[in-house]
């Protein structure tokens, strides 16, 4: 809903300054289409893949040291002392704890991981799309993509005014087969 109410806004104040400065000329991408499409996604892919495989091992550790504590709590509650039972109960309750802390922060550090690598590509894509407008006299660039399941941005635009093929080619990367005309 937010998107829409900025697209209309954005589009009502280019309207009305249109008139004021006849020289505006507008230009989409695909950021997210470019940053799938860079030799630096798969290697940022592969560190990710690497690192996560890393704490899904650790974890599937603590799962298993926990189902092995819990099955011999089961086995033996009923021989226990309450003190016993209650400590072993406690220890479980804290295993069980941690375990979902593990798993908590271990996809937190995934996605500050992520971040740490894309910011530098996404600085280098943002850097690629200021001179490619700059030098094709373009004095707004849009994104034509505004997330997995919502509605994009632009509706309708020429083709002429997609810039993707220019940034990947400033560059220096080979443009895709199939560039997304949106």
């Amino acid at each position: 809903m937010k998107i829409k109410l900025f697209a209309t806004l954005f589009a009502a104040l280019m309207l009305a300054g249109i008139g004021a400065n006849a020289q505006v000329k507008i230009g989409y991408t695909n950021i997210d289409y470019i940053l799938t499409n860079l030799p630096d996604s798969k290697e940022i892919q592969e560190k990710l893949t690497t690192e996560k495989a890393q704490y899904d091992k650790l974890l599937q550790e603590k799962v298993a040291e926990f189902q092995k504590s819990y099955e011999n709590y089961q086995k033996n509650a009923a021989t226990m002392t309450p003190v016993i039972r209650q400590d072993k109960e406690k220890s479980l309750q804290t295993a069980q704890t941690g375990i979902q802390e593990f798993q908590q922060n271990s996809e937190a550090a995934i996605q500050n991981k992520q971040r740490e690598l894309l910011a530098p590509v996404m600085d280098k894509i943002q850097v690629a799309i200021d001179e490619v407008a700059k030098s094709n006299g373009y004095t707004h660039v849009l994104n034509s993509d505004a997330g997995y399941g919502t509605t994009p941005v632009i509706l309708v635009a020429p083709d002429s005014d997609n810039i993707t093929n220019l940034v990947f080619k400033h560059m220096g990367v080979t443009v895709p087969e199939e560039t997304p005309g949106n």
